[in-house]
């Protein structure tokens, strides 16, 4: 495919390359050309073109010829680089929501019927969470014959004396200043930020980490593709610790905007380098687990899914300078295009996918160090408890 990639920072930089190594025809954009090439490195030969993702008719521009438009930008443009795709007849893909319409429902739907007139495919919320927990959500409940709940929890984790914005400074503050959407009782409401404190176990190295209600996209799409009556969504470690303690401190807040000192730009991998040697950025971690409760034949069960990616520190000893987010987030989104579904039409979500390429997906993440593992514990029945 030909396919122009929109946003070139520490994930995108990294998806194009992977995009290239398929043997895709790639080029991308961005609205600072200068630093998106120092994010390719010197010896990238990859085309950038000078692109506003504010402005529809720069992104017209720059993608016109392209097969497929990747979103690698922040999510408050995803309306306009929607339109864009619709204008170009091309087939679009992201890495998450805005939420800025609706609370409950991501706004790329809105869009559903236009891309079905189109026959053009809107592939939404491709990362690895969301993304492949989205996946991981879905394979579980088709483990099972009915579904309870489905609970995702993360583990963010940057050992660092300075804040350091390891995947995007505008997306670590979107999360941190929306508050948590939950699905309780069958019902979408708002929560409290940074509520519901849980002490979560993860596989080690981690372990037990507190974990609380944070706004994820996948609370407010499972409960659309999966019968379910309960969804929610926590965070732990470091990072979100941090941002828990600069909100009970009232320091973080819409009124106030994104303070560059708290949400510093990405850096570049020449940046992350040095911050590594200088000893300010140690190593960090990004772990998942996907949780899902139901019964199979009258047995209550406990569908357990982890996934593991490797640690800054051993992306390093393997010469690269991607972060674990961003790391897991462009190989999950490349894969994505990988089994890209250009027969469809219409938006959809990675939960939304024939289960032949779901299952492909989740295979090809396996072997890009993308570890999954899958535990299913027997629950007692309810009357026994009580």
């Amino acid at each position: 495919m030909r396919i122009f990639v929109l946003g070139v920072g520490g994930t995108g930089s990294l998806l194009v390359q992977l995009l290239e190594r398929q043997g895709h025809s790639v080029w991308c954009g961005d609205r600072d050309v200068d630093r998106a090439r120092r994010f390719l490195g010197k010896k990238s030969t990859i085309e950038v073109r000078e692109t506003n993702a504010r402005n529809l008719w720069s992104i017209i521009r720059a993608a016109r010829g392209a097969n497929l438009i990747v979103n690698a930008s922040p999510s408050v443009y995803n309306e306009i680089i929607l339109r864009a795709a619709l204008r170009l007849r091309t087939h679009y893909l992201d890495f998450n929501s805005h939420l800025n319409r609706s609370p409950f429902r991501p706004e790329q739907f809105r869009y559903h019927k236009k891309f079905l007139a189109k026959n053009r495919v809107a592939l939404v919320c491709t990362g690895a969470a969301p993304g492949l927990t989205n996946l991981l959500a879905k394979r579980g409940a088709e483990l099972l014959d009915s579904v309870e709940s489905i609970q995702i929890r993360l583990y963010e984790s940057t050992e660092s004396k300075d804040p350091v914005s390891t995947w995007s400074a505008d997306g670590a503050y979107d999360e941190a200043i929306s508050r948590p959407r939950v699905y309780r009782h069958g019902r979408f409401f708002l929560a409290r930020r940074f509520d519901e404190r849980e002490n979560f176990r993860f596989p080690p190295p981690i372990g037990p980490a507190p974990v609380y209600l944070a706004a994820q996209d996948e609370v407010c799409m499972l409960p659309r593709v999966i019968a379910v009556r309960d969804v929610d969504a926590k965070i732990g470690g470091n990072d979100f610790e941090r941002l828990r303690r600069w909100y009970r401190q009232g320091r973080l807040n819409r009124s106030q905007g994104m303070v560059s000192k708290r949400f510093p730009k990405t850096p570049t991998p020449r940046a992350v380098a040095k911050l590594i040697r200088r000893g300010v950025l140690e190593n960090a971690r990004f772990a998942a687990a996907v949780l899902v409760r139901g019964e199979k034949d009258d047995q209550p069960l406990l569908v357990r899914w982890d996934a593991s990616f490797p640690t800054l520190y051993q992306l390093r000893r393997r010469g690269l300078t991607a972060t674990p987010i961003s790391y897991a987030t462009a190989h999950l989104a490349a894969l994505f295009v990988k089994h890209f579904p250009r027969d469809s039409a219409g938006v959809m979500g990675p939960s939304e996918l024939a289960v032949e390429a779901r299952r492909a997906i989740l295979a090809d993440a396996r072997s890009q160090e993308l570890r999954t593992s899958l535990k299913i514990t027997k629950l007692k029945h309810q009357d026994d408890e009580d």
